[in-house]
């Protein structure tokens, strides 16, 4: 099981309060990126879904 970290900790509220930022702290400005911008401009838990996901998964 992976360790969680404090970074992690940070992007992961970066990520509940404003996701593509916390999309952003984790892949910068790549293909992820803007398909969380697209998600969360269509609705904010989508994009918190997606943020989410991202952090947990790297």
């Amino acid at each position: 099981m992976r360790e969680i970290k404090a970074v992690d900790l940070i992007r992961l509220a970066c990520a509940i309060l404003l996701p593509p930022l916390g999309v952003f702290l984790q892949v910068g400005l790549t293909g992820q990126f803007w398909l969380n911008v697209l998600l969360t401009l269509f609705g904010y838990i989508p994009g918190i879904v997606h943020a989410v996901w991202i952090i947990a998964r790297r």
